[in-house]
């Protein structure tokens, strides 16, 4: 009986500190920061969000950076079988054709 007590304590006692562990997650969610750390997150990545603008370009990119790119992507399309013209996007379609047998001959000679 007294270990079903202490059970039950243990038990709403873990309740109770993982829903206010949970409500610090929650915070960030709702646009409101719990503390300062987690408010100047939420600054930084609005920022990046609009030097981004939305898309997949790269944020401030230097002239080097820009040119090392260029160069991975090119040594990627020779590496993969792209050049001009080619879809790196699209599925290749495969063509399977059978076989020619020669039909056996069963007789004997």
């Amino acid at each position: 009986m007294l270990s079903q007590q202490v059970l039950t304590g243990i038990k709403s006692h873990l309740r109770v500190v993982v829903c206010q562990r949970n409500l610090g997650i929650l915070a960030p969610a709702l646009n409101k920061a719990t503390d300062p750390i987690q408010q100047l997150f939420i600054q930084k990545i609005r920022e990046y969000k609009q030097k981004s603008g939305g898309g997949n370009n790269l944020v401030e990119p230097t002239p080097e950076i820009e040119k090392e790119l260029s160069q991975e992507l090119e040594k990627i399309t020779r590496q993969y079988g792209g050049g001009p013209g080619v879809n790196m996007t699209q599925f290749p379609t495969f063509k399977f054709t059978d076989p020619v047998i020669d039909p056996i001959s069963m007789e004997q000679k």
